[in-house]
């Protein structure tokens, strides 16, 4: 194969709005306070539409609550980088088999019949616990949620670029995981952390399969990220963990992912990474 030649002086140049013109879907962005949240403006912000997947119920059962859903959009829609883009969004209960389906074909309508990029983010919490107290109703109801919904996403989304008139680059996926498989794990939540652990090892395997579609396959693991769960003593314990001494923004990941999603991540496929600002495990 012929070798290519340096980028010419004008390509060096960064477009200051790096996804103009693309599509993305985000999904579990039902809180300001979260990543999904974050990644959906930073997108945004790099000239993407983006359609804000959420499922109330889950955020509203937890301790933190749900936000309104206009005011997520509304948030998403004020960091809008091209005054083109679209802001949509809409819910999904991806615990559901035949959702992710759903959700790709109404994501890709409603942002003009293309979707570039993927970021799935949504996860089931709470119902786990450790070794002696998981049951078969926990591991099931993290496997439908945080795997299963995953996997059946990237199928739908593949299949839908396959459908688009030709073969069209700039396809992205974004999974995320959570450092399962570090230091110590996560004795406390077998379950969350058997199912996330699920989405790394696949990785490798989904890059290559969707290679030839010219899509690149990517997971992140956050690290500990203050998104209003943890207070008091426990808070300023993770806090010190960190070099930086304070905890990961949810801005943090979402800066890596909205770059992965860009054509300067164009060579990178294939890669769990770890995005935990030295946290020490």
């Amino acid at each position: 194969m012929p070798r290519l030649p340096h980028p010419a002086p004008e390509d060096l140049r960064r477009d200051p709005l790096p996804l103009r013109g693309r599509t993305a879907l985000v999904t579990g962005a039902s809180r300001r306070a979260g990543i999904g949240h974050a990644v959906a403006r930073r997108l945004a912000a790099y000239g993407a539409s983006v359609y804000v997947h959420h499922h109330v119920p889950h955020d509203t059962a937890m301790p933190w609550g749900a936000d309104r859903t206009e005011d997520v959009i509304a948030s998403v829609r004020a960091a809008l980088g091209d005054p083109a883009a679209r802001i949509v969004g809409g819910p999904g209960d991806l615990s559901d088999p035949a959702a992710p389906d759903r959700l790709i074909a109404t994501a890709g309508s409603a942002l003009g019949g293309r979707l570039d990029i993927l970021v799935a983010n949504h996860a089931l919490s709470g119902s786990d616990g450790t070794l002696d107290t998981i049951d078969a109703a926990m591991l099931d109801a993290h496997w439908a949620v945080d795997t299963r919904s995953v996997l059946l996403l990237v199928q739908a989304y593949a299949r839908h670029r396959a459908a688009l008139p030709s073969r069209t680059t700039g396809g992205r996926v974004v999974m995320m995981t959570s450092g399962q498989d570090i230091a110590g794990g996560m004795p406390g939540e077998i379950a969350y952390a058997l199912q996330k652990g699920a989405l790394a090892s696949i990785t490798r395997s989904l890059s290559t399969t969707l290679a030839q579609q010219a899509i690149t396959v990517n997971t992140v693991n956050p690290g500990p990220v203050d998104t209003d769960y943890a207070t008091g003593e426990t808070y300023e314990a993770v806090a010190a963990r960190f070099p930086s001494g304070r905890w990961g923004m949810p801005d943090d990941p979402a800066r890596l992912i909205a770059w992965l999603a860009t054509d300067e991540a164009d060579w990178i496929t294939g890669q769990v990474i770890d995005s935990e600002g030295g946290f020490r495990h």
